[in-house]
């Protein structure tokens, strides 16, 4: 990966982890509170700073930074221990009619990349870009909240229930 790509200093940056092939798992609930879970872990025991966050069917866009450290360090902890528990999850969900589809599909992934044992969840890059003037931040941040406007889920930012732009949002952000 280049080193413009990589999330390794103290800026602000924009960040895409998106599901391989852009299979929709978080269109569930339980899912998607792994993940949330998981993002508050970051926050308060990783140091993870987000300002601006939506998760989509099969991405999550962030606008964050790193208190100390490597942001990388954290996107790869997160990554790896979110996609353990959500295929555990699958795996273990007697409701998920999707299971051995998603189940297939994510070890199909695994087969064409050499550094996945059993699974492959995550695509690899994180697409962390840096934010480097308060006009970018702001651009980053809108382009965040209107993310599920443009996909025709919502009216309006603040009506998707997983996003800094909803007031009722469960995870927090910091003040820009």
């Amino acid at each position: 990966m280049s080193e413009l790509r990589k999330a390794d200093f103290d800026v602000v940056f924009f960040i895409t982890l998106t599901v391989v092939d852009w299979i929709d798992v978080f269109s569930r609930h339980e899912y998607v509170q792994l993940l949330v879970n998981n993002l508050q872990f970051c926050q308060q025991n990783k140091g993870l700073e987000i300002y601006a966050y939506v998760i989509m069917t099969n991405h999550l866009h962030m606008v964050a930074s790193q208190q100390e450290g490597r942001l990388n360090d954290v996107l790869a902890n997160f990554k790896s221990y979110t996609a353990k528990c959500i295929l555990a999850a699958i795996d273990a969900n007697p409701k998920e009619s999707r299971k051995d589809w998603l189940l297939y599909m994510f070890r199909f992934n695994a087969k064409l990349k050499r550094q996945f044992q059993h699974y492959h969840f995550w695509q690899v890059t994180n697409h962390a870009t840096p934010l480097t003037s308060p006009g970018i931040l702001m651009q980053k941040i809108n382009y965040v909240h209107q993310n599920p406007v443009r996909a025709g889920y919502v009216l309006e930012a603040e009506h998707w229930q997983y996003s800094s732009a909803n007031a009722f949002s469960p995870v927090r952000v910091m003040e820009v």
